[in-house]
């Protein structure tokens, strides 16, 4: 089932993060996505936050390189209705796939981390299609505070690894290890993973849910302690982009990088135009094309 409304009437707060609002629109315009009747996608409840038990009905687009070879051809979408859902220990092998590379190659302790995942359940969402009976996972977004598991083992070294990739960018080590050390107790880490087709509509209405969550945790937790492990000022974001490789193309397109750049997921362009500062490294890991790992820094009013 949908996962039930934690605060029934609550009016948003205050304290969004100055990206979203402007996020949400942007992105919207970027998914194009038209909401008359006679459009194949339609939202069923235009806020399907925590505090509704709406569903929004999406397409799910095949993508023909990722699909088998078959003795019938298929053509058209696949339509489903999907809901979210706070995380839950029998979603781990959903959310570890998700999450299988995004460390690049690095190995580490990934199943710890998503236990970690899977046991904020206050914030966290994770995006299921209605009533199946396979309970594949299609995106999962949390933020975990690392001042909080800053002795786990998997944040330990998801430390290591950026602090490593900092030290090929000029004056961006020194920053990065101010927010990993002293000020880590406003530090969230937005792990953001999902699938490439999922339907754009329902990404601003995901975050919406995830920004409602941090801000009723601030009031809403047992402690003071945990009250205040919610209370970000800044958002780390880690994503995949492509860069163009070709020599002639990079000078070509010196004066303006954002063409050089391609976003695997689009919302990742508008969470980048608006961060504090960001780096990019290269992956080792294979892709079909050549990727790099985006670095971002996410302030929060």
């Amino acid at each position: 089932m949908p996962r039930k409304p934690r605060r029934k009437n609550h009016q948003r707060l205050k304290t969004w993060p100055i990206t979203f609002s402007p996020f949400a629109r942007a992105l919207a315009r970027m998914g194009s996505v038209s909401m008359s009747k006679c459009h194949s996608q339609s939202i069923e409840n235009p806020t399907p936050t925590s505090a509704s038990n709406g569903f929004i009905k999406g397409t799910l687009e095949e993508n023909p390189e990722q699909s088998g070879s078959s003795d019938e051809e298929f053509e058209g979408n696949i339509q489903a209705d999907f809901s979210f859902f706070d995380p839950k220990p029998d979603d781990f092998h959903g959310v570890k796939t998700l999450l299988q590379t995004y460390l690049d190659d690095q190995e580490w302790d990934l199943s710890g981390f998503v236990d970690l995942i899977l046991g904020q359940t206050t914030v966290g969402t994770v995006v299921k299609i209605e009533d199946d009976e396979d309970e594949g996972l299609f995106a999962v977004v949390t933020a975990l505070n690392l001042w909080r598991y800053r002795e786990q083992k998997c944040v330990m070294s998801l430390k290591e690894f950026l602090l490593l990739k900092a030290c090929q960018e000029k004056g961006v080590s020194d920053q990065l290890r101010l927010l990993l050390g002293e000020q880590a107790r406003n530090v969230g880490l937005l792990v953001s993973q999902r699938v490439v087709n999922l339907p754009p509509q329902l990404l601003p209405h995901l975050y919406d849910a995830f920004f409602d969550e941090v801000s009723w945790a601030t009031e809403d937790e047992p402690t003071e302690d945990l009250r205040n492990s919610f209370q970000f000022k800044h958002y780390i974001i880690l994503s995949k982009i492509c860069k163009h490789k070709n020599v002639k193309q990079k000078r070509k397109l010196s004066s303006d990088s954002d063409e050089a750049t391609i976003y695997i997921k689009p919302e990742d362009e508008i969470f980048h135009k608006f961060s504090s500062w960001s780096f990019c490294f290269p992956l080792r890991t294979q892709q079909l094309a050549p990727h790099e790992a985006s670095f971002m820094i996410l302030k929060s009013q």
